[in-house]
Parts: structure tokens; C-alpha cells; sequence
């Protein structure tokens, strides 16, 4: 967890921060409070959560985090595809530049990730030995397809679109609900 965090700089747990000071701030404070610097409660407790969840998952699955973790951060990152699809950039900012601006449609900024997801899953079907494993592995992956669409569908509709901060947000939520899912599933 901390690897992930000293790569990111901790860039996404901001953003997590920040959506949810500004979902509980109301509609009408709902940009300020992403926008201020400061972290609000809301924020501090969505943190302690989710770290003290992503700990407890990684105590439980142990040894199986390797089959785990590429698929929690690859469902992670590819949420942002559906959020930039779907929904309006907004922005605090006056000068600031929207991920819309260089987008060039969901089939072809997702086509890449695909290709890669279609690779990863031919290794996984091959290398693991245990059936109960393996039929693991194909839940997280259809799992993973709900949550990356749910995640930032219900983010975007509470604020009313999307930017970097609920990008941010929606990569450690759905990291952690797969991550959470599969401890569950233990």
C-alpha cells in the first residue's frame, strides 16, 4: 500500500479526500470544498476507512495479493475511462484543462487496456492450478467490469460530473471493493 502511495504521491488519496469533503459539503459548497486545500472530517474519515479496509483485506488474502493487485489497479485506473465517457468536466479553476480535451472516444482510449486485460487473463488461465482459484479470478474480472462502471457513474451523478479529485476517487474505490470483495471471498 505505502509503494502505491510514494508512486502516486498519493495523488489519488487526495482526491479521495477532497470528493468527499465535497459531496458533504452540499451542492452549492460542493467545488469549494474539493477546491480548499485544508482536509475536512469527511475527508479524514474516508481516508482512516478505506486504509484501515485495504489493510485488513491484505492481511486476509496474503499470499494471493499477486493474482490480486493487477486486477484491483487495473479495474482501479480503467474507471476513469467510463467517468471521462459519460460525464462533463467541471472544474474549480478558470484555466483549467479537461481530460475531454484529447479524448478521442471510449473504443479507442480503452483498446490498449483491453488488449492488455485479454493478455493478463490467457497468462492467469494458464498458470493457475487450483480451480476454486481460478473461477476467483474470473469473478474479480466481472466483478471489476460492474464496479469500474458503478463507481464513477454514482461519483459523477452525486457531483454532477467529473474531475481529477473524482478520478482520484474512483481509482481507490474500486481498487478497494475488489480488494474487499475477494478477501470476502476467502
Amino acid at each position: 500500500m505505502a509503494s502505491g502511495y510514494l508512486i502516486t504521491g498519493g495523488l489519488h488519496l487526495d482526491g479521495l479526500m477532497d470528493t468527499f469533503d465535497g459531496i458533504f459539503a452540499g451542492k452549492k459548497k460542493r467545488l469549494k470544498a474539493m477546491k480548499d486545500s485544508k482536509v475536512g472530517s469527511f475527508g479524514v474519515q474516508a481516508l482512516v476507512f478505506i486504509t484501515l479496509i485495504q489493510i485488513a483485506c491484505i492481511l486476509k488474502i496474503q499470499n494471493l495479493i499477486i493474482f490480486v493487485l493487477p486486477i484491483c489497479l487495473f479495474w482501479g485506473r480503467f474507471s476513469n475511462l467510463f467517468f471521462i465517457e459519460k460525464f462533463r468536466y467541471i472544474s474549480y479553476k478558470k484555466k483549467s484543462i479537461s481530460h475531454k480535451k484529447f479524448w478521442n472516444g471510449f473504443k479507442k482510449e480503452s483498446l490498449i487496456s483491453i488488449i492488455f486485460l485479454l493478455f493478463f487473463i490467457a497468462y492467469q488461465l494458464v498458470s493457475i492450478t487450483s480451480k476454486v482459484i481460478l473461477i476467483k479470478f474470473l469473478f474479480l474480472i466481472l466483478f471489476g467490469i460492474f464496479l469500474s462502471y458503478f463507481i464513477p457513474n454514482m461519483l459523477g451523478t452525486k457531483i454532477g460530473g467529473f474531475n481529477g479529485d473524482a478520478c482520484g476517487a474512483s481509482v481507490v474505490l474500486v481498487e478497494t471493493s475488489i480488494l474487499f470483495m475477494h478477501a470476502i471471498l476467502l
